[in-house]
Parts: structure tokens; sequence; C-alpha cells
């Protein structure tokens, strides 16, 4: 199920779970800064951390979305030769452009890279991007971490 294709959907928001619509509203605390931190967002709203953190990359307001240009990607990586620039390939190859790069040193025959990436160009849907990332026989995890302007 990991490897699953994700879809994303069009949900008005009356028809979202409250965890969803709370952690949107811990989100929104978030960036406007009315709040410190997460755990003072979710006692605000009335939110456990743990329903924040499962919500936190699959919920967002659509304008979020309809603005966004630039995300952030999470990979967890086997150290394996030539799996970043098959990774590097397949996101020029959909049209993406690679804004920084960051990757941990391996451990355990693992590493982490993180991609901030402007997807403004993309040839093909971000779901269709990150599943043929997922496709990858190295590439073990992959993540969005932020979007945004």
């Amino acid at each position: 199920m990991e490897n699953e294709h994700k879809t994303f959907y069009l949900v008005r928001g009356d028809f979202l779970p409250e965890a969803m619509r709370k952690t949107l509203d811990v989100k929104e605390q978030l960036e406007r800064g009315k709040v410190k931190s997460v755990y003072e967002a979710v006692k605000k709203v009335d939110l456990s951390r743990s329903a924040f953190y499962k919500y936190r990359d699959a919920v967002f307001p659509l304008q979020t979305i309809q603005h966004t240009q630039i995300i952030t990607l999470f990979f967890h990586l086997a150290d394996q030769s030539g799996t970043l620039s098959r990774l590097l390939d397949i996101v020029a190859k959909a049209g993406g452009n690679i804004l920084t790069i960051h990757q941990t040193i391996p451990i355990h025959g693992k590493a982490n890279v993180t991609l901030s990436l402007d997807v403004e160009h993309l040839t093909i849907d971000l779901d269709q991007l990150i599943f043929r990332l997922k496709s990858e026989e190295h590439i073990e995890r992959v993540d969005i971490l932020s979007s945004g302007m």
C-alpha cells in the first residue's frame, strides 16, 4: 500500500472529518505566527499532536494548492550508486526545476534527501511525479514536506 498511487481530491470543507479541519486551523495559526509552537496550536483547537502530524501533509486549503509553485520533497534512499542521479533525472524529465538539494551521509545503508522544486512547468501531474519516484527500486519513501510560493 505504501507504493499505491495517491490521487488528490477536492472535497468541500464541511465533509472533512473534524480532525482534518482542526489540522487546517493549526497550520493557519502557525503560518500566521499566532502561536509559537505546534503544541500551543493543537491545545488551542483541542486536537492531539498525533492527529495533527497524521494529517498535516495530507490536507491543504484549495488556495494553497492553486498558488503553489514550489514544493519540498523528502526522500529515504537506499545507499546504491546512481540512486540520486535517477531521482534527479525523473524530476528533470517531468519539467521540475530543482532549486535546492540536501543529502545526509548514508547511515546503515540509507540516506535522506530533501529537494525543493519549482513545479510551475511540470509536464505531468504532481501526483504522477510522486508515483514515478516511489516506483524507483532504491527510493524507499517520498513525502511532501511543504508547499508554498
